[in-house]
């Protein structure tokens, strides 16, 4: 697997290649590319599709700093630089979200259109502070396994959670979630709890951007995906039925569909 190293951090990312206009898909906290599966297999035909891992997470490597949202889109910034893919198209989910608000915003030159799934302009609500530091003091030290169960009905929505014909996945991505390497994933964590929010960067939003959100969705409320389309001129918002925090796992099909319509507004 390609790694390369950027910005100070070693950097995995995936490529499937070709002459097609470029998708760069930006997973969320806990996760890694391996969350938009069904969005390459959709896509890498007409498209080259590029994931990859934010520091700290995935196969990227651990380091001691950067973990803070702008360091994040300054990596995302010189890998798209660094594979001459610029302007290409760029998907972004919860945390990855919070990179492609930043990129459209500060390096506008980098993207054609932006996809934005279960994410915000806002801080992490003070509320959610205590019960996160929590589960992340406890998975640095014990480990993600014992936080998983509470973790999964903040990622997934409770249609996904019951589905029976869903246990594998289920499973696999719990196993994902616990397999993350303790150090890098609390480093992430508390750079998400901590960060800033970026609503005064909206109005340098240019260009077309989708909006989807699960109905399901406890981490990212619609009236957060709604104040975000307010804000940025031109955009559309999606309820994505059946879906919680994971969108692109939970309903596939809807967030391909909300990729191609968003990408189809310049092409």
């Amino acid at each position: 697997m390609p790694h390369v190293d950027l910005n100070g951090a070693h950097i995995h990312f995936t490529d499937t290649g070709g002459t097609g206009g470029v998708i760069v898909f930006s997973h969320g906290l806990l996760f890694n590319g391996a969350m938009f599966e069904e969005q390459i297999a959709h896509f890498q035909k007409p498209y080259r599709c590029i994931t990859f891992d934010h520091r700290g997470q995935g196969q990227s490597g651990v380091t001691k700093g950067g973990y803070d949202i702008d360091t994040l889109t300054e990596d995302a910034a010189a890998l798209i630089e660094h594979l001459g893919v610029a302007p290409c198209h760029f998907v972004g989910l919860s945390m990855g979200g919070f990179v492609g608000m930043r990129l459209a915003a500060k390096h506008p030159e980098l993207l054609k259109t932006l996809t934005l799934l279960d994410t915000s302009a806002d801080p992490e609500p003070i509320e959610n502070g205590p019960k996160y530091r929590m589960l992340n003091f406890v998975a640095r030290w014990i480990g993600l396994w014992a936080v998983t169960g509470r973790v999964l009905p903040i990622m997934f929505g409770q249609t996904f959670l019951n589905d029976a014909a869903r246990v594998k996945e289920k499973k696999r991505w719990a196993d994902a979630i616990a397999g993350n390497h303790r150090i890098g994933i609390s480093r992430a964590v508390s750079g998400v709890i901590e960060r800033d929010g970026c609503a005064e960067l909206l109005n340098n939003v240019k260009l077309p951007v989708g909006i989807g959100v699960g109905e399901e969705d406890v981490a990212t409320d619609l009236e957060k995906s709604e104040r975000l389309h307010a804000a940025i001129k031109g955009s559309e918002l999606f309820v994505l039925k059946g879906a919680g925090h994971s969108s692109s796992i939970e309903t596939p099909k809807l967030v391909n569909d909300l990729i191609e319509r968003t990408i189809g507004r310049v092409t």
